[in-house]
This record gives structure tokens, sequence and C-alpha cells, in this order.
């Protein structure tokens, strides 16, 4: 598996558009879809989008004037890779501090405690 690339949270917008697409999508798509989610003007997003082609986590081909834009690394690789560098950087890479911090601060319904209880069982299995 090739290095996941750090995406900071304005790319993070940026790529969870072009995740959700099926094809690949122009910069003006990805204005449309984010002008009214974010306050940002086209030139930022389109500034966000060359990051990404520079960065590797965007791949782009060219269709006469237009430019289209596709994920080069799955939501799933960052995600994980962003839990890790979260777990690392916040807890020194120790997963049992995070998730009692966790589960202290946050309300969980009935079915997230069944669903958590499942997992643990199939990890000890």
């Amino acid at each position: 598996m090739c290095e996941i690339p750090k995406i900071s949270e304005a790319e993070w917008e940026v790529m969870k558009i072009i995740w959700s697409k099926s094809s690949p999508c122009t910069a003006n798509d990805i204005v449309d879809a984010l002008i009214d989610v974010a306050d940002w003007k086209p030139n930022t997003i389109k500034t966000l989008i060359n990051r990404l082609v520079k960065k590797k986590a965007l791949g782009y081909k060219e269709e006469g004037r237009l430019y289209l834009y596709y994920p080069l690394v799955s939501q799933a690789e960052c995600i994980k890779s962003e839990t890790k560098s979260f777990v690392k950087r916040v807890f020194g890479g120790a997963l049992q501090p995070m998730l009692v911090s966790f589960l202290q601060e946050e309300t969980l319904s009935p079915d997230e405690i069944e669903e958590l209880r499942h997992i643990i069982e199939e990890r000890k299995g």
C-alpha cells in the first residue's frame, strides 16, 4: 500500500465530495457542491484541489479543456491513516486510553453498545 498523504480539514471537505461521486468530476462540480456547505470562494476550492493533486490524493484526466478529478486514495485508507495518527499523537499510540476516554465522555445508545460488544467478542475469538 502506498503512503497515504496528510489531508487538512479543508481538503477533507473536497475529498468527501469526490468520494461521494461515482465518476470523475470537474472543478466546477466540486465548487457547486461546496459553495453552500463552506463559505469559500471558488478560487479557494480550486487551490484545495491543486494541493490534493500535488499530494497525490487526487488524480485527473484531461478531456478537451476540462480536467476531470478522481481519488487516488480511498476514504477507508484515509480514515485508517488519520485514526492511527490521532491515536499516536494524542494517546502515545495506546488505543485503550483513547477508548476509555471516548466511552466515558460519549453517550451511546443500547444498539451502539451492543455493536461494540459484538466487535470485541469477534476480536477475542
